[in-house]
């Protein structure tokens, strides 16, 4: 088989996680159980995906000159993710996230830092590392403005590009009509499209989506699986598979690395989704958003365990 080319554009940030027995409320201070600083970033978790799986993986971002930068460069070679588009930079500091984990569930906050001067010149500087990939993989933790001119880049090489909207905003049409394959979870896709799924349907809210531009549209819906569609065919469900979470930080880049790696690799959109619902599952069972990815090996003996059950 043919090595997958992925080039992952995105954010790159020192995850400080404290693992807390629940949530604080509103003006409460708990004890927390742990504390550790872990490298993350959507964009970097889903280079590591990407490249644990066995895909030539190129990332591009900004970090700045502190020991957080250095930290998080250092986690990508180790994994064998090419960082010379990686910009380190002397304005801002690393972007980090603070993360608040319980047993079940996270919230995170970010604060962008050197993210934020991720630019379009930064993308045309690297144009042809775009021109050589399969798929360019994508999120919204850089301006919108870097993400819109990627794609610009992309579609003009003919390439495959896969935009995971998160975090959640209003997106232009000038961007959606460049995706080929979005990748929303349930409330992301409520926002975009302004469809309560609840009342009319998650069929009629990804039509909604397809309908503003992208070629087909997978819904991650957590514990549920997830859903895909591409215009003018009927949506279809891949049920999740049980597993025991340990940690459900890096399960949406563990997802959206996965599917960039089946469709580069030549998989349809449904066979596409199921590999990275497996990728996903086991990505929550161990610690960490980076170190929980899974190798290509790891999801094989998973999908021929599953199948067995």
């Amino acid at each position: 088989m043919v090595q997958p080319n992925i080039v992952v554009i995105g954010s790159l940030n020192m995850d400080i996680v404290v693992k807390v027995s629940r949530f604080p409320q509103a003006g409460e201070t708990l004890t927390g159980e742990e504390a550790h600083f872990i490298p993350g970033g959507k964009g970097a978790n889903q280079a590591v995906a990407a490249s644990r799986l066995g895909a030539r993986t190129t990332m591009i971002g900004a970090v700045g000159t502190d020991s957080f930068g250095r930290s998080l460069l250092e986690s990508l070679q180790g994994n064998h993710v090419a960082v010379d588009g990686v910009k380190r930079i002397d304005q801002a500091p690393t972007g980090v996230a603070s993360i608040t984990l319980t047993p079940s569930d996270n919230v995170i906050v970010v604060v962008p830092g050197a993210n934020a001067l991720c630019l379009p010149q930064d993308i045309q500087q690297i144009e042809q590392v775009i021109e050589e990939a399969d798929v360019l993989l994508l999120q919204l933790e850089i301006p919108l403005e870097t993400v819109i001119y990627a794609t610009e880049v992309a579609k003009k090489h003919g390439k495959m590009v896969i935009l995971n909207p998160a975090p959640a905003r209003q997106l232009p049409a000038e961007l959606l009509r460049n995706v080929d394959c979005i990748t929303p979870n349930l409330s992301e896709l409520e926002l975009l499209t302004k469809v309560d799924t609840s009342k009319q349907g998650l069929q009629v809210a990804m039509d909604t989506l397809l309908a503003m531009g992208p070629a087909s549209v997978v819904t991650t819906l957590g514990s549920r699986g997830s859903a895909c569609k591409r215009q003018g065919e009927q949506m279809k469900i891949i049920e999740a598979h049980k597993v025991p979470v340990v940690d459900t930080t890096g399960a949406g880049d563990a997802f959206n690395a996965g599917l960039a790696y089946a469709l580069a690799s030549g998989s349809s959109l449904y066979e596409a989704a199921q590999f990275a619902g497996h990728v996903s599952a086991l990505a929550v069972t161990k610690f960490g958003a980076q170190e929980g990815m899974p190798t290509w090996q790891e999801v094989k003996a998973f999908e021929t365990s599953s199948a067995g059950q």
